[in-house]
């Protein structure tokens, strides 16, 4: 795919997440503050693999805000779409990992910049200047930024750009789950490209397996063109046309938590997708596809943080073939 301006514009949350990094000398604990959010992450590991990104959302103007602007700008992620609000401060997110490395978040965002983005700051000149425009589901918790969501979406639509959707489902930043329920089913009728982890099938099928939850979805959705479901330890399956095909996991010794692997594994499908197309997609092809993205994957859970740690194309293919 070439001639936009952007290959990918994702749309939604810049926040910082407070991860834990050691522990003081009274014994307490002692946070890190990385540069966060689930789209950015997506656009710094397809910045890695040499891919044109841009960014379009809202931070506070405020320490956090110029922080995040700044290693947007220094990744080399298009902040044209990034707007400071004078008022509201940027969003927070402690997160507390567990010993396997699992994750459990408390957001401060009641409200938080991210939520404040309208549909007047939408850019349609961009959105349209663009090969993939993806975007999750926490710039859809809140009336305002929902709409701002929606018109990017419908310009998308408008102008044929290919829509790549991770409903990334934080239940804590919800009203009710059958609000986030209802707002993720909007979310799989627009979508070309659909990222869903297995606990997420799970939750908007109410299938009792990820297996017959993923046939529902197809069954249910027939505008998703590829749809790959993430299994945690057990790997990652692709769903295409009459396609179904697994890859295995790569399982690291070292991992210290898991942020930011679903969104390596999303940029790596997306830079597939933008040097193959969608269509004519193989069973080799989507096995390949899968074995890096699982291999990058693996790799950002021995760093703590993701945006700013994404591994370079030349390690993961290193990491794989070691393997």
């Amino acid at each position: 795919m070439a001639g936009k301006k952007y290959d990918v514009l994702a749309l939604g949350e810049l926040l910082i997440d407070f991860t834990e990094n050691a522990i003081s000398e009274q014994g307490n604990p002692l946070f890190e503050a990385n540069p966060g959010g689930a789209p950015c992450n997506v656009l710094a590991m397809l910045n890695k693999l040499g891919k044109k990104t841009a960014f379009m959302g809202k931070v506070g103007k405020d320490q956090f805000g110029v922080m995040l602007k700044s290693v947007l700008d220094g990744l080399g992620i298009g902040t044209e779409g990034l707007y400071m609000d004078e008022e509201v401060r940027t969003t927070l997110a402690f997160v507390h990992t567990a010993e396997d490395g699992d994750r459990d978040f408390a957001f401060y965002r009641n409200p938080g910049a991210d939520m404040m983005l309208d549909v007047s700051e939408v850019k349609a000149e961009m959105i349209r200047d663009t090969e993939i425009f993806h975007f999750g589901t926490l710039s859809m918790t809140h009336e305002g930024v929902r709409a701002a969501t929606k018109e990017g979406l419908k310009i998308a639509k408008e102008n044929g750009v290919l829509i790549s959707f991770d409903p990334n489902l934080r239940p804590p930043l919800w009203k009710s789950l059958d609000e986030a329920k209802e707002q993720i089913l909007y979310g799989l009728g627009q979508c070309d490209i659909l990222k869903i982890s297995d606990d997420e099938v799970l939750f908007v099928s109410g299938c009792s397996t990820v297996e017959e939850g993923a046939r529902w979805l197809k069954e249910q959705y027939g505008n998703i063109r590829l749809m790959l479901t993430t299994l945690g330890k057990e790997g990652s399956v692709a769903y295409y046309g009459d396609l179904q095909v697994k890859a295995s996991p790569f399982l690291n010794p070292h991992t210290i938590e898991t942020t930011g692997a679903g969104d390596t594994f999303c940029a790596c499908i997306l830079n597939y997708v933008l040097e193959h197309g969608l269509d004519g997609l193989t069973e080799e092809g989507l096995k390949e596809m899968l074995t890096f993205a699982n291999g990058a994957s693996s790799l950002i859970t021995t760093k703590r943080g993701a945006l700013k740690v994404m591994p370079e194309k030349a390690e993961v293919e290193a990491y794989i073939a070691g393997k």
